[in-house]
């Protein structure tokens, strides 16, 4: 089995390392098991993200590959990511609360990211690998989960082990092995003064 090489972001400044490391595979080991702790401790990361006013307005559906949970997401799944996320260990809808308390949380969704990010990072530190997706249909995934109108989902996210590059479609290996790149950092700043 051909596992893919690690690729370090080549950053402008330094950053730490296990963000440097990190990318959003698509190809995933299709028969390894989620490493149960690995995956515990990404969810304690996510856990303890930052919210305002210490509101948590994140909710999570986890769910492992085999299972009809697994299955209902994969079914809402858009386009690509249909080709490649069902091969993930897990699949994590990341949600966030719309309301608390009758009052709109219009950070919700931010703080939900800022979860998500957490639970990235620790969980590629714990030897995962993950990828966000935006495509899906969120109804499709209100209704599976039985999400009422104060749930709202924002991002699912694969989990699981390097898969094969060389047993991976033709599509997936160019995807994979291309180079990464992001803008100039002064390209996203509006101000430094």
């Amino acid at each position: 089995m051909s596992t893919i090489a690690a690729h370090p972001a080549d950053t402008d400044a330094p950053i730490l390392d296990v963000l440097a490391e990190r990318w959003s595979t698509r190809i995933f080991d299709p028969a390894t098991p989620i490493d149960e702790d690995a995956l515990a401790s990404a969810l304690e990361a996510a856990r303890w993200a930052p919210s305002a006013n210490n509101t948590q307005p994140w909710r999570f559906v986890v769910a492992r590959r085999g299972s009809a949970a697994h299955a209902q997401i994969v079914d809402a799944l858009m386009g690509f990511n249909q080709s490649w996320a069902a091969d993930a260990a897990a699949l994590v809808v990341f949600a966030s609360a719309a309301a608390l308390d009758g009052k709109p949380l219009p950070w919700a969704a931010y703080d939900t990211g800022q979860a998500a990010a957490h639970f990235t990072v620790q969980a590629h530190a714990s030897g995962l690998h993950t990828h966000q997706m935006g495509g899906f249909d969120r109804d499709a995934i209100a209704q599976a989960f039985g999400f009422g109108d104060d749930l709202v989902a924002v991002t699912v996210m694969a989990v699981g082990a390097l898969g094969d590059i060389d047993a991976a479609p033709e599509a997936l290996r160019e995807r994979e092995l291309a180079p990464r790149a992001r803008r100039p950092i002064a390209e996203s700043l509006i101000v430094n003064d």
